[in-house]
């Protein structure tokens, strides 16, 4: 699986970072990082995030 954030659509709502966070967290600056290639263990977590977020910035791909 991969985790692709739209940077110019994320505003750092932080929603992905409750939903899923051994993938999303916001970093000493309040900008989201996150891991592009998670285990597929947390699918079901990030496709959470995925649904969370407030302006759909998150995709998944494979």
């Amino acid at each position: 699986m991969k985790v692709v954030v739209d940077m110019n659509k994320c505003q750092d709502h932080g929603q992905c970072v409750f939903a899923a966070p051994d993938v999303f967290r916001m970093d000493d600056g309040g900008r989201l990082v996150y891991v592009p290639d998670p285990d597929d263990a947390l699918r079901q977590e990030v496709e959470e995030a995925a649904d969370v977020c407030p302006l759909q910035a998150i995709q998944i791909e494979g």
